[in-house]
């Protein structure tokens, strides 16, 4: 009767922490990221010959600061969707001992968004090469004297341009 009883309490202690270790289906998963979020929008902005603070400012902190290659940041994002298969984005922000920007590495390339794909959402669009593109655009009508958009036209091309001031490098000599 002992054994009895010390036998069916050790199979239901087994059972439940069998239990414990299954996922049952319809319970939620929470989506898991890490990393920085780098988005197509952060590269376009990145220009060779920035400084370190001005790459911090557009990227963000690096999440990734090597000590052996000081010249390199690197920005890692992974998203774990509840259930679903891990993706990853890298890329490296490599900089020459002036602290400017020399180059870039990685998932990303200019003109291809990914944004939607790392996400989780689909766009739906695609990019078309121009031979693709056999559309030859229609020659444009004169627009009439006076009209809305013979003003406009006119306020556009009297605009005038103003050179942005771009401040002067930072001496670094010791003095």
């Amino acid at each position: 009767m002992q054994n009895t009883k010390l036998l069916l309490t050790s199979f239901t202690f087994v059972g439940l922490l069998a239990l414990a270790g299954c996922s049952f289906p319809g319970v939620y998963k929470i989506d898991i990221q890490q990393g920085n979020v780098v988005t197509q929008d952060m590269i376009d902005q990145l220009r060779p010959g920035m400084t370190r603070r001005q790459v911090r400012f557009i990227m963000g902190n690096p999440l990734l600061t090597d000590t052996f290659h000081a010249d390199r940041w690197d920005y890692l994002y992974s998203l774990q969707p509840g259930g679903g298969e891990r993706q990853q984005e890298r890329i490296s922000v490599i900089f020459n001992p002036n602290d400017q920007l020399v180059s870039l590495s990685g998932d990303f390339m200019p003109g291809v968004s990914r944004d939607e794909a790392i996400l989780g959402k689909d766009s739906g669009t695609t990019v078309t090469t121009p031979a693709e593109n056999a559309e030859k655009p229609k020659p444009e009508k004169p627009v009439k004297p006076g009209s809305l958009l013979d003003q406009i036209q006119k306020d556009v091309d009297n605009v005038e341009t103003v050179p942005v001031p771009t401040p002067e490098p930072l001496e670094t000599s010791p003095q």
